[in-house]
């Protein structure tokens, strides 16, 4: 089994790491200080809501119209200029008296540029590194991942006590400007992986050959719903505990931490091939006690419980790498990538209508009540969503990749 040695000594993927790292760093901190920011001008579950997490929506578009640039765009370029438009974008919702429209359009825009960067990003992970190491590096992207959201919670809270929600957006605009310059110089020169020009009709002619296979489409129908739905009660921290919400954020952090270190690192892949299922129902099952709105303690332990579910789609991802043809990668995992966050968005947007009508903890057991039948439901459907097996296109056994979280 590879070891986390062995990986960072892989070549660029330090550099990866960082500028990985240093973007959830800047996201962390910047969306918690937005959702602050709309709650207070608002008091609006809903928007506060569609705040942190509605921006997803623009990655159905993107997923429809821009996916093909993932794979025809250089991934050096394209890594620094996605870092850079987040920077600016993020520093224009800084600005005094931005109107609470103006707030969406901007987080439109950031939207369509992140649906191009996860697919760009994945597909540039799945070149520096070889395929016995792609899930030990996915999980360790994951590990920083929530290391990195229990201390941007922690400090983006800090921060926007001290700094004013307005000072910790632009404290995050700083961080993916440093982001943009560490893509700049350390990583490698790369041409694209496929040639050609980005296009929409590219992307079509793609798109449906991915979603044409039942294993890859209700792999995707796995990792974005139940998921999704999840992330939707997330969304509705702010309102549910208003002062103490950067403490359930980084409890959620905690859990997914834990989970992704225990999948990477230490299990079989023939207890991997086992476990997503059990994973996604622990990731909705502890959320049906917030409905009463429990003491602060057991709130943060059902948190930290649910979020070790996360891990469920480390697994999933890796039998879809494993599934995906060559040339596809980046596209495949841009697919991925954006159809979580437009269900997360989803799931934000119906979280917030449900706590507009009742309440934040209700609305939370009503959501993982659904994600629970929806994971039922595919598992009765699909005996199960299991591990990495040989992918087959067209009938034929289409061979493994060499090389990829």
């Amino acid at each position: 089994m590879p070891t986390y040695r062995e990986l960072l000594r892989t070549p660029e993927f330090a550099p990866f790491f960082l500028v990985s790292s240093v973007q959830v760093a800047a996201s962390t901190v910047s969306g918690l200080a937005l959702a602050t920011l709309v709650y207070a001008a608002t008091a609006s579950p809903l928007l506060s809501a569609l705040s942190m997490f509605g921006a997803s929506f623009a990655q159905v578009i993107g997923a429809s119209l821009l996916m093909s640039a993932a794979d025809r765009l250089p991934p050096r370029a394209a890594t620094t200029a996605i870092a850079l438009a987040f920077s600016a974008s993020t520093t224009l919702l800084a600005a005094p008296g931005l109107p609470i429209g103006a707030v969406f359009a901007v987080l439109l825009g950031q939207g369509l540029v992140a649906s191009v960067g996860g697919g760009v990003r994945y597909g540039l992970l799945d070149e520096i590194l070889p395929r016995e190491r792609y899930l030990l590096g996915r999980s360790v992207l994951n590990m920083s991942a929530g290391a990195l959201q229990v201390c941007g919670f922690a400090v983006g809270g800090v921060l926007v006590a001290a700094l004013s929600p307005r000072g910790t957006l632009l404290a995050g605009a700083v961080l993916y400007s440093i982001a943009a310059a560490v893509a700049r110089l350390r990583l490698a020169r790369r041409p694209p992986r496929v040639s050609g020009r980005p296009s929409i009709a590219e992307t079509w002619r793609v798109n449906p050959r991915l979603w044409g296979s039942g294993s890859r489409r209700r792999l995707y129908i796995g990792l974005w719903v139940p998921n999704g739905l999840i992330v939707g009660c997330e969304s509705l921290f702010v309102s549910y505990a208003p002062d103490h919400a950067g403490l359930l954020f980084a409890s959620a952090a905690v859990g997914m931490l834990a989970g992704d270190t225990v999948m990477g690192r230490f299990l079989s892949p023939s207890w991997r091939r086992r476990l997503p299922v059990p994973l996604l129902l622990l990731l909705a099952v502890p959320y049906l006690a917030l409905a009463p709105h429990p003491p602060l303690p057991l709130a943060v332990a059902a948190v930290t419980l649910s979020s070790v579910g996360y891990a469920a789609s480390l697994l999933q991802q890796e039998r879809l790498v494993a599934l995906v043809p060559e040339g596809m990668t980046g596209q495949a995992l841009g697919l991925h990538s954006c159809g979580m966050l437009t269900f997360q968005g989803i799931g934000a947007a119906l979280a917030g209508t449900v706590a507009q009508r009742t309440s934040p903890g209700t609305a939370m057991a009503v959501m993982a009540a659904a994600s629970i039948t929806v994971t039922l439901v595919l598992a009765a459907g699909s005996g199960r969503i299991r591990g990495p097996r040989r992918p087959v296109e067209g009938g034929c056994a289409a061979p493994q990749k060499v090389s990829e979280a």
